[in-house]
């Protein structure tokens, strides 16, 4: 059985994404990019831009899971309220396509990817490259996060019993 996941590494000015399918063992690539809003733009249609191209993504993907990374800041609160508004319409855009959700502290996401939490962007982005067969590493960093969310997703393969599988 396959099933397919859609990681997401939110954020106000772009969105990281990546499709993901896997056995449980194997996982294959399948798609990834970044949801880009103008800053000029006025904040609630930046997100309501954003709404609507994740909920195209995932109409067009059908993923059966979702995987965020959560909020994490450390000095700048001001810097995290885009991201977290961001989040918040990601997990909006998954509720109402009925997707499982499941949340990875970034410490998680690198440790399920990489083996350990300390990892830096370049080896995230080395061993999403490894784990799904590309060529080359996934590009830009919030897509390749993405990916590596989906990523640990699939390796908490426990909770696949509360996801519906794909034909």
């Amino acid at each position: 059985m396959t099933h397919r996941v859609l990681g997401i590494d939110p954020g106000l000015a772009g969105t990281g994404w990546g499709v993901v399918d896997s056995d449980g063992t194997r996982h294959k690539h399948v798609d990834h990019g970044t949801v880009k809003t103008g800053p000029k733009e006025a904040p609630e249609l930046r997100l309501l831009a954003l709404h609507r191209e994740l909920t195209e993504l995932i109409r067009a993907f059908k993923p059966e899971g979702l995987g965020i990374e959560t909020l994490f800041f450390t000095k700048n609160i001001s810097s995290a309220l885009p991201v977290a508004q961001a989040r918040g319409v990601a997990l909006l855009s998954a509720a109402e396509q009925g997707l499982t959700v499941m949340e990875f502290s970034p410490m998680t996401i690198k440790q399920s990817v990489v083996g350990t939490g300390g990892a830096d962007k370049a080896q995230i982005q080395e061993m999403v490259r490894l784990l799904l067969g590309l060529n080359e590493k996934p590009k830009p960093d919030h897509a390749a996060d993405a990916l590596a969310a989906a990523i640990t997703f699939i390796h908490h393969g426990s909770l696949w019993s509360t996801v519906s599988v794909v034909s």
